[in-house]
């Protein structure tokens, strides 16, 4: 039985063709209604595991777990038509060995209709990522910054300065050639992204990074300023919806105290359904 689809979503072979072309548009979603909002505009949709700091209240993704990203991927799934899903694994779930990559990789896959997964590292996740793409599961890399390893970090501070910049570029090779589609370049210097951009065969998605990347991506709370707690320097707000929202449902408290809520006969006239 054939079946016959409206909208035919960007596949990972069209998104790696687009390297050198015109710009990526990529946005985390989390939710149905953000991911139909997104949809018509993005070329890309991340579920990211930053949804433990935007929607859960974490200090950090490290308590993201593998049920909360289904959940979540589930649900904007059912709100996207157009883009490329993309789906985070979590910390703890691909590091221990390939074969659990695999394992934790496939139940994403099944559960949620992903057309790939990110995972987060460089030359240390090569063999990982060479696994799952040898067994049919496209993976995204993630170098530079990688939030999952943020105390080793010692805190969000920009990866790549000086010295340090050989490493980041020998991360982004081995994803590269281990079979990754793309890669994420989060909070590199500029230049060193640049470097970067020109050196790699797949297209390169920026997060702090240089304008010259293939691609952006920004979170969407952080981007519509829904989200103001954590506010990275990179991020410019395109909106500022928090604000919007809060004066909303302050304006519905003060009229709910001062009993000047709408009631029926607002709806129905002076005479309200008997």
């Amino acid at each position: 039985m054939s079946v016959n689809k409206d909208h035919v979503a960007l596949s990972v072979p069209e998104f790696q063709a687009r390297k050198g072309q015109s710009p990526l548009v990529c946005l985390t979603a989390y939710t149905t209604p953000i991911a139909k909002l997104v949809d018509p505009h993005c070329d890309l949709v991340l579920v990211g595991d930053s949804v433990g700091m935007a929607l859960h209240g974490l200090d950090s993704t490290l308590g993201v777990t593998l049920d909360m990203m289904i959940l979540h991927a589930q649900a904007v799934r059912r709100g996207l038509k157009n883009s490329l899903m993309v789906v985070d694994m979590p910390f703890a779930s691909y590091e221990g060995s390939p074969a659990e990559a695999f394992r934790n990789a496939a139940r994403i896959m099944a559960e949620t209709g992903a057309a790939a997964v990110k995972l987060e590292g460089g030359e240390t996740m090569a063999e990982t990522i060479e696994f799952l793409v040898a067994r049919g599961i496209p993976v995204m890399g993630h170098v530079g910054l990688t939030p999952q390893n943020v105390h080793g970090f010692g805190g969000y501070r920009v990866q790549g300065k000086g010295a340090a910049a050989g490493k980041v570029e020998r991360d982004a090779r081995a994803v590269a050639v281990a079979g990754a589609f793309s890669v994420v370049l989060e909070k590199v210097p500029a230049t060193l992204a640049t470097a970067i951009t020109k050196a790699v065969p797949i297209p390169t998605i920026g997060i702090g990074a240089s304008v010259e990347c293939d691609g952006q991506i920004l979170v969407v709370d952080d981007m519509l300023g829904l989200f103001t707690e954590f506010s990275p320097k990179f991020v410019k707000r395109y909106g500022a919806l928090g604000e919007a929202a809060s004066q909303a449902i302050r304006a519905y408290a003060d009229e709910v105290r001062a009993r000047a809520f709408p009631g029926p006969e607002h709806v129905y006239g002076d005479k309200a359904p008997s």
